[in-house]
């Protein structure tokens, strides 16, 4: 019996409800993600498992497991931020994730045109200047084809670089992060992190003494890779015992 399944996390997509004082606790809240609106989460899985069941998103997950084993292990404040189909933003800072008993919505941020991107459609479906409707990787996609098959020197990969670069830009300058991890199915493209870099670097203009060296150590991948979400869900499912 020692191996019996005794709770389970999820580390969900949002929007969701992530406030275990809400009726609608672990209810995935309207979302353009066909089918998924206002599906109950928890009630699915403990109804179906027969254990607690504790839920987060994705990116408050994958933060926790960075912080615990991964590339935040050895700081006090951190972001870890999905550049996938969409974009989320986890924030651990004062000892405390960012928005709870909510969590953020950093995806819908505005962000600035590129010069080379004034006639682009955002791909989301509620704002034309957004991250998530400018820098996913749904949006590379609209514009140039699929990711992983596009040459390391195709203008796209610039455009997409000076997005993210204000994203980290916005993160570091609102809350001074020791580390912001940039994973998600587009930072696959080996050669982006770096563009990334030099693009923050150019942004921030000397301000703070920012240079290359310090960029390099501020912003990087994942060090848990694909398994920081599973991780993070684990750890989810172990505050579900208590």
């Amino acid at each position: 019996e020692t191996d019996r399944l005794s709770s389970f996390g999820i580390a969900s997509f949002g929007p969701i409800d992530i406030d275990p004082r809400s009726s609608t606790y672990g209810t995935i809240l309207q979302t353009p993600k066909p089918g998924w609106s206002l599906t109950d989460l928890k009630t699915a899985f403990g109804s179906a498992m027969g254990v607690p069941v504790r839920l987060d998103t994705d990116v408050n997950g994958a933060l926790r497991a960075e912080m615990a084993y991964g590339a935040a292990k050895h700081v006090d404040s951190a972001a870890y931020v999905t550049i996938g189909t969409g974009i989320g933003a986890g924030v651990f800072a004062n000892n405390q994730l960012l928005a709870h008993p909510h969590h953020p919505e950093f995806g819908h941020i505005p962000v600035n045109r590129h010069p080379l991107d004034s006639s682009f459609n955002s791909v989301c479906s509620y704002h034309e200047d957004c991250l998530e409707g400018l820098a996913s990787a749904t949006a590379v996609h609209a514009r140039a084809g699929d990711p992983s098959e596009l040459p390391q020197d195709h203008p796209v990969w610039d455009v997409t670089a000076d997005y993210l670069a204000q994203a980290c830009r916005s993160l570091f300058l609102t809350a001074r992060l020791n580390r912001i991890i940039l994973g998600g199915g587009l930072m696959l493209a080996p050669h982006l992190l770096s563009r990334i870099h030099v693009e923050f670097v150019r942004q921030m203009n000397g301000y703070l003494g920012m240079d290359y060296p310090i960029a390099e150590d501020l912003i990087c991948t994942p060090a848990l890779g694909d398994d920081a979400g599973l991780i993070g869900a684990i750890l989810l499912g172990g505050d579900a015992e208590h």
